[in-house]
């Protein structure tokens, strides 16, 4: 799938990018190569593929148990803070 230079110019805007000209033609190219990969991954036949949870059979991922290594610190932590109420902290407005 070729991607135009106004579809590069578009997604660019969109990333706040300022692209050159010369810029946007390197783009232009990466991200076509990048979907036409894409493109002949779809192509391929995985109908009779199951999906799996791990590449090698049998085996599953460790886990760590779910269980609490750290003290709670926040009052002191809250310490160094300008202005604190309830357990939180208070920040000036920024936005009206």
């Amino acid at each position: 799938m070729a991607l135009t230079r106004e579809q590069i110019a578009s997604i660019a805007a969109l990333a706040r990018l300022d692209l050159s000209s010369s810029e946007i033609l390197v783009y232009q190219n990466s991200l076509s190569s990048i979907l036409d990969f894409i493109g002949a991954l779809d192509a391929a036949d995985t109908a009779d593929v199951t999906p799996m949870a791990h590449p090698l059979p049998g085996m599953s991922q460790r886990l760590r148990p779910d269980v609490v290594t750290e003290a709670d610190h926040h009052e002191q932590y809250q310490q160094n803070a300008t202005q604190v109420a309830a357990g939180l902290y208070l920040v000036p407005k920024v936005i009206e």
